[in-house]
């Protein structure tokens, strides 16, 4: 009697012995398809950051210079001023709380873009925004303003520290090499044989020095200075200060080189000797840690 009824339960468990197996096998292969498929959604989550981080940066950046642009500069200048106000500059409590900007003018790409064109133009200036972003620290700001205007954010700076950058970003300008050809001579017309024979015209010679340096390398720099809380606590007085500040550099600059007898930069050509001095040791320009 036991026998039989072991029998009919062996026959009775067997079914449902091989069904949980099949039903086993099945979860175990739904379970390597799910992470298989979690594996594809986490790569294509990861692609689609990574585009959107390359869209956000493209978005933010001067395809021209390669820094930053006016969008950018305008939410960082937003951001800034609010976290200074959030936290006002105590005396004594360390450099946080303090802000400027810089508002940078170079001339002298009209005579560049004139002599070499605009596409030589274009990576002159790209070269020379490309250095002057090795200028600062990591947690400053630089970006194009507009044409030849650059715009740099200073957090934890002072005026005084931010015309210590100033002079130092007047002075890259001036003594940057930049990426320029020679310019070729012009060849000399013979002299005719009939005629008699003329004193041979004076070789041309190094630049006088009141040339050389109203010339340099042809560009000049100018720049305006703004600061919180001195000049505003807002971005457009901000931004107007500097602007401001940038129109009195600039006379008082054109007014001492009147003075001393100088051309203004606007005015001075940018001579065949000139530029055949600045190619000498030029390189071409490359990629830089100050690139965004």
């Amino acid at each position: 009697m036991m026998a039989q009824l072991y029998d009919i339960l062996a026959a009775l468990c067997l079914p449902a012995l091989l069904a949980a197996a099949l039903l086993l096998r099945a979860l175990r292969r739904a379970r390597a398809s799910a992470a298989v498929r979690e594996g594809g959604l986490r790569r294509d989550v990861e692609e689609l950051r990574a585009a959107r981080a390359e869209l956000e940066r493209t978005s933010y950046t001067d395809p021209l210079t390669g820094v930053w642009n006016y969008r950018y500069l305008q939410l960082s200048l937003d951001r800034e001023i609010a976290r200074c106000l959030r936290h006002p500059h105590r005396p004594g409590a360390g450099p946080g709380g303090r802000f400027a900007l810089l508002l940078l003018e170079i001339e002298g790409f009209d005579e560049i873009r004139r002599v070499h064109g605009h596409q030589r133009g274009g990576v002159v200036l790209r070269d020379l925004a490309q250095r002057l972003a090795m200028e600062f620290r990591q947690s400053d700001i630089f970006g194009r303003y507009g044409g030849e205007e650059f715009l740099v954010l200073l957090p934890d700076t002072d005026a005084d520290g931010a015309e210590h950058a100033a002079e130092r970003l007047r002075w890259t300008v001036r003594r940057h090499v930049l990426p320029l050809p020679a310019v070729p001579s012009a060849p000399e017309a013979p002299e005719p044989a009939a005629e008699p024979a003329a004193e041979p015209a004076a070789a041309p010679g190094p630049l006088p020095a009141a040339a050389a340096t109203a010339a340099g390398n042809g560009l000049r720099a100018t720049v305006g200075v703004a600061s919180l809380p001195r000049d505003g606590t807002h971005a457009a007085l901000l931004l107007r200060a500097a602007d401001r500040a940038l129109a009195l550099a600039r006379e008082g600059a054109r007014a001492a080189a009147r003075a001393q007898g100088l051309p203004d930069v606007r005015e001075t050509p940018m001579s065949q000797e000139v530029h055949m001095t600045l190619a000498e040791g030029c390189e071409r320009p490359r990629k830089t840690q100050g690139q965004v």
